[in-house]
């Protein structure tokens, strides 16, 4: 179905309360009947950023110099059709309210902290580092050459690397066969103003030292044996939950939200260090690593490697008369873009596709893929003062994490990126739906965006070229089971799918099968229907991992379904949309090709090309 008006920026997120509806919610009861109370908010945006973030009015876009603006679909020429405000001259969807003014607002972080310091003899010892290109330039940041070792270290700004309490965080990435570990990186790109140069690049004068927000995400698994490289972009304008975040300078304690709130809003929650937690919460994938660059870093280091060649499909100019865009002007057919032309590529949106963030992210796949294979093709910079230079720049542009916290580090883990051939490295976006409660905002896909979160878990190459692996059998819990009749189980009824609606009366069918085979304290859960695509049993804590097991091999379900969850207080069976009939339950056939939806773009195509919009074109 088409849809009217153009779909973005807008006004910062409202906080959804607890009877907003959203992509986890039920519009119906146990017994497959309207639930009572279960009406949607269903506002277009509002001006609350999320629980415990700090109120803000700024439109998670902006414009100006390289930037990006407000929403286009107003009702006049130049306001905002959901807060009625008018837009500034930049064309940013700003109130005349200030930016939640954070500690945090500094994209480059909050500490200058020091490196490794190292023998005297070091102090001056230079690395050819050009290996380390790959890793640092993933978010337009770059350093190789002949680099001052100890200067530099202290030029890269560390943070902690998750900042969310011990029940949200996934559980480590396990070894192969070989005793090789993949290894997982969050890659942010922060809109922050601290400075004047970024300032000047991202617009809107009145957001000077607000609280920055996490732009661009981008998970990047290398597998373990460093044979592919996957990606996983997540839309900035994406709704979900955020768990708890404890600020480790200040003690500040930002709660868990109680409803959906915007992705990028999680690195004003006491840094980076909350982004990579709200991803391990919703992913279930352990983060290694993170790296984290801001607009100045961006500009100076796609000057460095002298130009990244990207696509357009016809003459393209991201600026309309009410401001919107973000002044990116190309001529059909490929361009190599640098500086404040390359920043433009990577943040705009009115322009590609249908103006949304999706065509902004698919953009950011291509340029990503042809900086790769620049940089493979020119391994080297040669000149000594360009370098020296280029180092200065991406190690003051870059926070990470303390553990990645120096050169050395950073030179490891680029001849650890290098290994793989552009033709192995998968580019995709997290599947994704409108959201229901915003039709400006997604929401990640449950079934798709699964699949793909669980091919990444399990280090299943995105590209299909895997070499087949051996299938690792789960094993039994070593705390036994309580008696059948003494393990308590509670039967939620998960039958609903995008196509249909839930089962009547799942739940009490199956929770009497469980009493019939002598689980006699199973009880039905009356509570409004949810979507599981595949039946699952979940438990809390380690002694009842036995009970769980034990339910699941009682209706023959396998132990690969049953989870630890920190969700539920109890033994909770979830009957699945696998499941909809009969007493028997049958396991599907585990797919493991990566879903269509994610939109796969690999990095050795040479011919992406970005579609442009017919409305930002010109001739």
């Amino acid at each position: 179905m088409a849809r009217s008006g153009v779909r973005g920026e807008g006004a910062r997120p409202r906080v959804r309360q607890a009877d907003d509806l959203g992509w986890d919610d039920s519009l119906y009861d146990e017994n497959g009947d309207p639930a009572d109370g279960g009406g949607a908010s269903g506002g277009r945006g509002g001006d609350a950023t999320g629980q415990g973030s700090g109120s803000t009015s700024r439109d998670s876009g902006s414009s100006g110099t390289g930037g990006d603006s407000a929403h286009a679909d107003g009702p006049g020429a130049g306001s905002d059709r959901r807060n009625g405000r008018p837009l500034d001259k930049a064309g940013d969807d700003a109130s005349a309210e200030p930016r939640g003014q954070g500690r945090h607002g500094g994209g480059g972080g909050r500490r200058r902290g020091g490196g490794d310091g190292g023998h005297p003899r070091r102090r001056r010892r230079i690395l050819r580092w050009s290996a380390s290109v790959l890793a640092l330039l993933i978010l337009g940041t770059a350093g190789a050459g002949y680099l001052y070792y100890q200067h530099l270290n202290n030029n890269i700004k560390k943070d902690d690397l998750n900042l969310g309490d011990e029940k949200d965080r996934a559980a480590k990435s396990k070894a192969n066969a070989a005793g090789q570990t993949p290894l997982n990186i969050l890659l942010i790109g922060s809109d922050a103003r601290d400075t004047k140069e970024n300032q000047s690049l991202g617009g809107a004068k009145d957001t000077f030292g607000g609280t920055p927000l996490a732009d661009v995400q981008m998970l990047l698994h290398l597998s373990a044996d460093r044979s592919n490289m996957s990606v996983i972009s997540m839309p900035r304008d994406t709704l979900l939950k955020m768990p708890k975040c404890t600020d480790p300078d200040t003690k500040k304690v930002y709660p868990a939200t109680v409803g959906l709130v915007m992705t990028n809003i999680s690195l004003g929650r006491g840094g980076p260090g909350c982004t990579v937690a709200t991803w391990e919460k919703l992913t279930k994938i352990h983060i290694d690593h993170f790296m984290k660059i801001d607009f100045s870093g961006v500009v100076s280091m796609a000057d460095a490697i002298g130009g990244v060649p990207v696509c357009v499909d016809a003459n393209i100019y991201s600026k309309d008369s009410q401001g919107h865009g973000s002044g990116l002007k190309l001529k059909k057919g490929t361009t190599p873009v640098k500086g404040t032309q390359a920043l433009a590529w990577l943040r705009t949106r009115y322009g590609f596709e249908d103006n949304t963030d999706i065509g902004r992210t698919k953009a950011q796949h291509q340029y990503m893929n042809s900086m790769v294979r620049q940089l493979r093709e020119n391994a080297t910079i040669s000149n000594p003062g360009k370098l020296r230079s280029l180092a200065e720049t991406a190690t003051k542009a870059l926070t990470v994490d303390k553990g990645l916290g120096s050169v050395l580090k950073l030179y490891d883990l680029g001849n650890e990126l290098k290994k793989v051939e552009p033709k192995r490295i998968t580019m995709t976006t997290m599947p994704w739906q409108w959201a229901v409660s915003d039709s400006n905002r997604v929401e990640p896909k449950p079934v798709e965006a699964e699949q793909l979160f669980r091919l990444v878990r399990e280090d299943i190459a995105l590209d299909g070229k895997d070499k087949k692996k051996t299938v690792t059998a789960v094993k039994a819990s070593t705390d036994p089971a309580a008696a059948d009749d003494q393990i308590g189980v509670t039967v939620q009824n998960g039958t609903r799918t995008a196509a249909l609606g839930p089962v009547g009366g799942r739940a009490r069918t199956v929770s009497q099968l469980l009493v019939g085979k002598g689980f006699t304290k199973a009880e039905a859960d009356s509570s409004a229907a949810t979507a599981e695509e595949t039946t699952v049993i979940r438990y809390p804590s380690a002694d009842l991992q036995g009970d769980a097991q034990a339910v699941a091999k009682a209706l023959g379900v396998p132990l690969s379904a049953v989870k630890k969850s920190t969700d539920v207080s109890g033994v909770t069976l979830v009957v699945g949309a696998d499941w909809r009939e009969g007493t028997a339950y049958k396991a599907k056939a585990q797919d493991n090709t990566t879903p269509e939806s994610a939109d796969v773009l690999n990095g050795a195509k040479t011919d992406a090309c970005m579609h442009v919009n017919k409305d930002y074109t010109w001739s």
